[in-house]
């Protein structure tokens, strides 16, 4: 996602009087995107992809469970020579 369209999305906060935006893409933002948030006021928060994906595992949001796993410890009692 490039620069202009982050802009504009900054102007319709600024339609809003808004003070703050979050701007989610499932793809990357470019670096002169990222640069440009920035530097501006209102404060706009940028979510691409990979961080959108990695929100959704963390807070199970239209994720499922794929696998369990067991983790085993040593039972040192078996081990024992008393028993």
């Amino acid at each position: 996602m490039g620069r202009p369209e982050v802009q504009k999305f900054v102007g319709a906060l600024h339609g809003r009087r808004a003070r703050k935006g979050v701007f989610i893409t499932t793809g990357t933002f470019s670096a002169e995107a990222v640069t440009y948030v920035q530097k501006i006021d209102p404060k706009v928060a940028l979510i691409d992809g990979a961080q959108l994906a990695q929100f959704m595992i963390d807070f199970d949001v239209g994720v499922l469970p794929d696998r369990a796993y067991q983790i085993k410890k040593i039972d040192s009692d078996h081990f024992d020579e008393d028993g």
